[in-house]
């Protein structure tokens, strides 16, 4: 399936690190010298840049080069579904430049249709093989689902929805010390599974071998990402 995109050709996908391109699409199963799975590659390089933000030694961007160079263009290494909140913009925490990552941020890093349509694009049309769904550390819209307070606005409601059952779960199996950091790491399983229960192009790919989806959490108080399978 092929859209047609006014602003965007049919792009081979370029990532980050080594990649291999056949016929036009990059092979998630690919190895380097080795012997790496390149979603271990991309993962890897993304945690690179997560230490370099944890230390407070981030990479040297020339930012006037890679905007110029991205004009006509763009090959994102990965992509990340992330939460909307100011303290996880993914591009610093990775510490990765211009045009590396294709980010999908909603509140709650929920799998909504226009986030699965914006990440089906980065895939079928960019090449990326690698998708991160990125729960963080006291995350407002699961507490406030957990909370089970009525939500002033149908349009928040919609935004609480979806983390209901993870609260659910929590709740079962978890003290009140707890359950809100539960909830928000098993709401990151579920809406990883979200991905590929309701985007065919999405489960095409990933059982082709040709996208990987890895589910990760973040720390607001050390700054660290760490990948949860």
């Amino acid at each position: 399936m092929k859209f047609a995109w006014c602003c965007t050709a049919l792009i081979l996908a370029v990532p980050l690190i080594i990649s291999t391109v056949i016929a036009g699409e990059a092979q998630s199963t690919s190895k380097d010298a080795a012997g790496t799975p390149f979603a271990d590659q991309v993962w890897n390089s993304l945690m690179d840049g997560n230490k370099r933000f944890v230390e407070g030694k981030p990479a040297s961007h020339n930012i006037v080069s890679q905007r110029q160079s991205l004009t006509k263009s763009q090959h994102p290494g990965a992509s990340v579904l992330s939460c909307s909140d100011s303290r996880v913009p993914p591009e610093v925490i990775f510490d990765q430049g211009l045009g590396e990552l294709f980010v999908v941020r909603v509140a709650g890093n929920s799998a909504d249709p226009m986030g699965i349509g914006s990440l089906e694009y980065a895939v079928e049309h960019l090449g990326v093989t690698v998708i991160v769904v990125l729960g963080h550390q006291s995350c407002g819209a699961v507490t406030a689902a957990c909370s089970d307070d009525k939500m002033p606005s149908v349009n928040l409601e919609a935004v609480t929805q979806p983390v209901g059952e993870s609260c659910r779960i929590a709740k079962e199996k978890h003290g009140s010390e707890d359950l809100v950091e539960f909830a928000i790491k098993d709401h990151v399983r579920q809406t990883a599974n979200d991905l590929l229960a309701h985007s065919e192009i999405l489960k095409h790919a990933h059982d082709a071998g040709k996208l990987s989806i890895i589910e990760a959490y973040y720390s607001l108080d050390s700054g660290k990402v760490t990948r949860m399978q």
